[in-house]
């Protein structure tokens, strides 16, 4: 889980990446809760997605945004975040060429920016979205979703409600030819304390199920 250094548009970002064992192992981009609430790389869930995507031979980054950690820059309302994400992609890509898939995952403030970024990154095979604070923060730019993904949220939620996660998981599976693998955690809170087990079960469910059955997931990847 080697520390690495990229250059983003305010200044260097620090990461944690670790390679796929072959060249075509597929990428994954993994990003962080809000920075004015406390969230960095290092967070509980973000950490526990990482995992489950460097268990299943992906090659991952995970990151801390700009004025997060040793990310030099300064909050920037998601704008600056988005950019910083979009830089994390483009290093994740040069190093892996002939990766065979594109994934992107976040957490909270972190799956609004992934989903910002899979509406203009087209080599963005799925998401997982976890937390989507759609009570807070503009979903609308979902129009349309570009690909299939999973979303995943707590029913007790004390920050985002369910209903309001449920009302946008409706929008989206009625868009043609997208599939919202939802998946709500009983008891869970907003940071799925004492459930990030449950949680991580249904990340790895999710991918094991792309992995071996993509057809079934509503796309395709590349062998």
């Amino acid at each position: 889980m080697p520390e690495v250094l990229f250059n983003g548009p305010a200044g260097r970002l620090e990461g944690r990446y670790s390679p796929g064992k072959s060249p075509t192992a597929p990428i994954a981009l993994v990003l962080h809760p809000s920075p004015q609430h406390g969230g960095t790389m290092n967070n509980k869930v973000v950490f526990n997605v990482y995992q489950s995507f460097t268990s299943r031979d992906f090659a991952t980054l995970r990151f801390n945004f700009r004025g997060v950690g040793r990310s030099q820059g300064s909050y920037d309302r998601g704008e600056g975040e988005l950019a910083d994400a979009t830089s994390a992609l483009d290093w994740l890509q040069t190093i892996n060429p002939a990766a065979r898939s594109v994934w992107v995952a976040g957490f909270s403030f972190g799956s609004w920016i992934g989903m910002q970024l899979l509406m203009r990154r087209p080599e963005i095979d799925s998401f997982i979205s976890i937390a989507p604070p759609a009570n807070m923060l503009d979903f609308t730019f979902l129009a349309p979703c570009p690909t299939s993904g999973m979303i995943i949220q707590g029913d007790q939620d004390e920050i985002v409600p369910e209903p309001s996660v449920a009302k946008l998981v409706h929008k989206l599976s009625y868009q043609r030819g997208i599939k919202i693998d939802y998946r709500v955690i009983q008891g869970a809170d907003h940071f799925f304390t004492d459930k990030t087990d449950n949680m991580q079960k249904a990340v790895e469910s999710y991918l094991d199920q792309a992995l071996f059955n993509p057809a079934s997931m509503g796309f395709a990847l590349s062998a």
